[in-house]
C-alpha cells in the first residue's frame, strides 16, 4: 500500500499545483472582462475574441480545478445524509461512488472528447463569429481536465481503501475552521456592526 499512497502523494500535489495556478485565470479573466467593457463603452465597439476568451478561460478554471476541489472534498454531498454515516461508512460510500460513477463518467468523457479535439486540430478549426478564436487549445481543456480528475479519483480511492485499513488518517474529516461562508457571513456581520457604532 506504500507505494500506492506515495502515488496518490504525487498526484495530489499535481492538482494541487494546478488548481492554484488556475486560480489565477479568474484575475485573468476578470482584467480582460473590465477592459472589454471599458473598450466598449468609451468606443461603441466590441471584440468576438475577447469575449470568447473569457468564456476560454471560465471552462479552464471549471476543468482544472474540479480535481483540486475533489482533494479538497468540497464536492457537493448531501450533507444531511452523509452527516448521518460514520467515517468508515463514509469512506465505504466514497469507495462505491468512485468505482461505480466517477470513474466511469471520466472514462466516458475521455472517449468521447479525444476524437473531437484531434479533430479540431487537424482540421485547425476557428470560431464561426467574426474575430473569433482558434478552437482546439479550448476542446483540449476537456480530456485534460477530465484525465485530472480521474487522476484524482484514484488518490481518492487508495486514500479511502488506506483509511479502511488503519494506514491513514480519515480523508473526509474537515478541519476545525470555519468554513468560506461562515467567514464571509462573520465579516458581513462584524461590519454591520462596525456600522452600527
Amino acid at each position: 500500500m506504500t507505494p500506492l499512497l506515495s502515488l496518490s502523494t504525487l498526484i495530489d500535489k499535481i492538482n494541487e499545483r494546478v488548481g492554484k495556478g488556475a486560480f489565477w485565470l479568474v484575475l485573468l479573466m476578470t482584467l480582460i472582462s473590465a477592459g472589454n467593457a471599458t473598450y466598449r463603452f468609451i468606443f461603441n465597439d466590441s471584440s468576438n475574441g475577447l469575449l470568447e476568451i473569457q468564456w476560454y478561460l471560465f471552462a479552464a478554471v471549471f476543468l482544472l480545478c474540479a480535481p483540486y476541489t475533489l482533494q479538497k472534498n468540497e464536492h457537493v454531498r448531501i450533507d444531511v445524509i452523509s452527516g448521518k454515516f460514520s467515517p468508515r461508512g463514509l469512506a465505504i460510500i466514497d469507495i462505491i461512488g468512485t468505482l461505480f460513477f466517477l470513474l466511469p463518467m471520466v472514462v466516458l468523457v475521455l472517449w468521447l472528447s479525444v476524437p473531437l479535439v484531434t479533430e479540431s486540430f487537424r482540421i485547425n478549426e476557428y470560431s464561426a463569429n467574426a474575430g473569433g478564436l482558434i478552437r482546439w487549445p479550448v476542446k483540449a481543456l476537456l480530456p485534460l481536465g477530465f484525465l485530472l480528475l480521474a487522476l484524482q479519483g484514484v488518490s481518492e480511492l487508495i486514500k479511502r481503501i488506506a483509511f479502511l485499513q488503519g494506514l491513514i488518517a480519515d480523508p473526509n474529516a474537515k478541519e476545525n475552521k470555519p468554513s468560506a461562508e461562515e467567514e464571509l457571513a462573520a465579516a458581513i456581520a462584524a461590519a454591520k456592526a462596525k456600522e452600527g457604532k
